[in-house]
């Protein structure tokens, strides 16, 4: 859609920096400055980026607490021919960020909503991750509860796509550990923290290198992060008889050690006997 002096009444997605204000687009800024109102996730947040593009534009804030309530009045303005954009606090709206409930309710009104792309932490972090971005899957945050987190964790343990998650500096650690136990200590893990900030940092290697890089940063718990991890191999998934591996070592490990579980569940699934002792060794109460 044309971006002129003379539209209005239209809803706009902006990506803005996640770190580097240099990566602010020139479009993205023109917007801001043309746009009757901004709806920001942190008014306060926003408010410094405006100052630093000279931009002063009456704001409003809509966040997780209070969209339900407040994207009826973002709504009232785009009908009444006001433009809007909508803004969040790094990166791209909507991303795992507030602006569902107002995108989708805008739509089906029948007003425009115009996307400005940009910055994105998930790409940014999959650019330089090295590893297959051919498909991958963005899962959000874990649960901050470990039962939970462990059982999301499970439920993907045999998903062949690379996974992608956000995650809190404060749970970094216990959360690649959980991943160690969940898909084994040798699954391909890459954590970027900082994304385009002064500090940016890359760990990267088997999950079992990642958890010890971390316990040797002292500023490991600094910053967000996202966390990305190999896919399973094509053969971790069910076997060619239809037996779920996991499921029958479960069963196995009530009776046998590990290393006899491994071999008697190769011979039975025609599954490589050194992975399936590291998923015993990961299923092993």
């Amino acid at each position: 859609m044309p971006d002129s002096a003379a539209d209005h009444g239209l809803l706009y997605i902006v990506a803005t920096p996640i770190g580097n204000l240099g990566d602010i687009s020139q479009r993205a800024a023109d917007i801001l400055a043309r746009v009757d109102c901004i709806a920001a996730e942190d008014t306060r947040h926003t408010q410094r980026l405006l100052q630093v593009l000279g931009i002063h534009k009456p704001l409003v804030a809509l966040h997780e607490h209070n969209e339900r309530e407040r994207h009826e009045s973002v709504l009232q303005r785009l009908r009444q021919g006001q433009s809007v954009a909508l803004v969040s606090d790094a990166g791209t709206p909507l991303i795992s960020d507030p602006g569902f409930i107002l995108v989708r309710a805008a739509r089906e009104q029948g007003l425009a909503v115009v996307p400005i792309p940009g910055p994105c932490a998930i790409t940014a972090a999959l650019s330089a991750a090295g590893l297959p971005t051919d498909r991958f899957t963005f899962e959000g945050f874990l649960p901050a509860k470990r039962k939970a987190r462990l059982e999301v964790l499970k439920a993907l343990r045999h998903e062949t796509r690379t996974l992608v998650f956000y995650e809190a500096p404060h749970r970094i650690r216990e959360t690649v550990a959980a991943m160690v136990e969940v898909f084994g200590s040798e699954r391909a893990t890459v954590l970027a923290r900082e994304l385009t900030k002064a500090f940016e940092t890359f760990y990267s290697g088997t999950a079992e290198a990642v958890v010890e890089q971390l316990a040797g940063d002292d500023y490991a718990e600094k910053g967000e992060y996202v966390v990305m991890v190999a896919g399973a191999p094509e053969s971790s998934g069910a076997s060619a008889t239809g037996i779920d591996p996991d499921d029958l070592l479960t069963v196995l490990l009530r009776e046998v050690p590990v290393k006899v579980a491994a071999k008697m569940a190769s011979e039975l699934t025609g599954l490589s006997r050194n992975e399936l002792y590291q998923r015993a060794l990961s299923l092993k109460p």
